[in-house]
Order: structure tokens, then sequence, then C-alpha cells
């Protein structure tokens, strides 16, 4: 089998870290950061919205990170709509696609939503015969993983401030 007779099913990241669309741009840095990933579906429940990468977060950022906690995810999409494939979608049409639309990652669905994501680096990988040994699994795990930001507790002005000594 080569890379020319390969699905975007057989060469898609299966297990996936995404952001819901009311989430910061903050919450959406710390989830890229943490995972290490480039890009980021928002999504609502398994349906996509777009693909957030790195770049166009970084590149959307301004201000603090009071400001970034005010935005959210949802703004920072490309009002297109987002260029996606089917699992049973060839490998050439899938970088057709990506070219096509000018992005380095496309959503992977099917009936019940996302199912993966593949990136410019997944067909690299497949093209020079380095698909990792899970990837030829036909087992279909998509984990949505979410963070919940814990704040310090702010002290009043009026409030003496103890340190740490104190306590």
């Amino acid at each position: 089998m080569t890379a020319e007779t390969w699905t975007a099913g057989r060469v898609m990241s299966r297990v996936l870290v995404a952001v819901k669309p009311g989430e910061s741009p903050l919450m959406a840095w710390e989830l890229m950061r943490r995972a290490g990933v480039h890009h980021l579906p928002v999504v609502e429940g398994r349906r996509v919205l777009g693909v957030l990468s790195r770049e166009e977060l970084a590149a959307s950022w301004s201000g603090g990170p009071q400001e970034q906690s005010a935005r959210h995810v949802r703004d920072l999409l490309r009002r297109v709509r987002t260029a996606r494939v089917r699992p049973e979608t060839p490998l050439p049409q899938v970088a057709a696609v990506m070219l096509d639309a000018d992005v380095d990652a496309v959503p992977v669905v099917s009936g019940e939503g996302l199912i993966g994501l593949i990136t410019a680096r997944d067909v690299l990988a497949a093209v020079a015969g380095r698909l990792s040994p899970a990837r030829e699994s036909g087992e279909v795990l998509t984990g949505m993983f979410h963070l919940e930001p814990v704040l310090p507790v702010r002290t009043e002005p009026d409030s003496p401030a103890r340190s740490w000594r104190e306590a």
C-alpha cells in the first residue's frame, strides 16, 4: 500500500484536544501548550465549527491575560466554511483540499461528526512511510479534553494582606 492509495481515515490523528466556541483564547493557548499541539478544533458537541491554528491564535493576541479571558475563540474563526474531508477521502485529494483552502489542517468528519484531524505533518509522515502503528488500527477514539481555570482568590484592597510567613 502506498501513500497514493491511503485514505484520510488511515492517516488522521484520532485522539484530539478540542475547545468549545465560548472558551477564551487564553484557555485555547493553554490547551495547545499542555497538549503540545498546533491545531485546535473548535466544536459544539461533535460538530466542528473550525480549526484554530497556533499561528492564528498568536496573531490575534492583543492585551494581557484579562483581555484574552474576556474574548471567545468563536470570534477568531474564519468566516468561510471550514474545509473538511471524510474518512474515505484519498490522501492526494486531502492534500488538494488543504492546498485549495490554504490551510495546514482539516477535520475528518463522518455522520457522527468530528472523528479526526489530518495535518500537513500527517500527510508528510504518510508520504515518508512513517505512519505509527496506532494509526493502522481500525478503532477511532476522539477524546475531548477540557481544562477549568483556577484563579487565585483576590484580597480586598482595604484588607491587610498577610504574608506567607504570618500564616
